[in-house]
């Protein structure tokens, strides 16, 4: 009589783990992907948007009116967009001469002005930036304020952007309708009537350099009244756009 061979069923694999550890870092590139791609999709929707519709506010000016609101003040705003030909060329060169003399030569960046500051920053002396006009733009409408890597990386990011589709004329336009020029003002017409009581268009070359030597500081220097080294600022900067050629965007 035959006898039957029985064989032992041999042990199932522990193939589980592992897969399931391959199936999260597959769901979790799907998703850091997914992220990028909507990252930059977004982005480049908001950048291609902003080069044709006026900016109606940027993060700072939603951080500044939190500020007032909590230290008991009144969430001050004043912001009044106007184009670029209704702000003095006066004005324009003033914050060329004051922030960047190479506005229009360089294509975002002023490497060379980088180098500098980080020079001087590693020396110990007062922080500087280094930043240009188009940094500074890409800064104020798209991103927070504050020093890490991550915001600089995205503030190169959104410069290379504004630099290729917006270009010169338009970062100008953005830059001198968006930024701090006092405390609850932002732009050039608010500015300008805040500080002088008149249209953008009408300053003079002494109260653009009045206004663009306030420019690191907009909520402890003043443009009128002016301490010493606010005064040293103004008469630096007037000398400068002695300097400083035609616009031609």
């Amino acid at each position: 009589m035959a006898t039957k061979k029985t064989t032992k069923a041999k042990p199932a694999a522990k193939s589980a783990p592992k897969k399931e550890n391959k199936s999260f870092i597959s769901k979790l590139k799907r998703f850091v992907l997914k992220a990028m791609l909507w990252f930059f999709g977004l982005s480049l929707f908001f950048v291609i948007l902003f080069k044709f519709v006026p900016v109606p506010f940027t993060p700072l000016m939603a951080v500044r009116a939190l500020e007032h609101n909590s230290g008991g003040k009144d969430m001050v705003c004043s912001h009044n967009w106007v184009p670029l030909e209704d702000i003095s060329m006066n004005l324009q060169k003033a914050v060329v001469a004051s922030e960047d003399g190479y506005f229009l030569k360089h294509n975002g960046f002023d490497f060379g002005a980088m180098q500098k500051a980080f020079s001087s920053n590693q020396k110990g002396k007062k922080l500087k930036g280094g930043s240009t006009i188009s940094q500074q733009t890409a800064k104020n409408v798209f991103l927070w304020q504050g020093r890490s890597y991550l915001r600089k990386g995205l503030e190169a990011y959104f410069t290379v952007l504004i630099e290729l589709i917006w270009g010169k004329e338009r970062i100008m336009e953005v830059y001198l309708n968006s930024i701090e020029m006092g405390d609850g003002v932002y732009g050039a017409e608010a500015a300008s009537k805040y500080w002088f009581h008149k249209s953008a268009k009408n300053l003079t070359k002494y109260e653009a350099a009045s206004i663009a030597a306030i420019l690191p500081n907009p909520r402890k220097y003043k443009a009128t009244n002016s301490s010493a080294y606010v005064e040293r600022r103004k008469s630096k900067t007037l000398r400068v756009m002695r300097q400083v050629g035609k616009l031609e965007y």
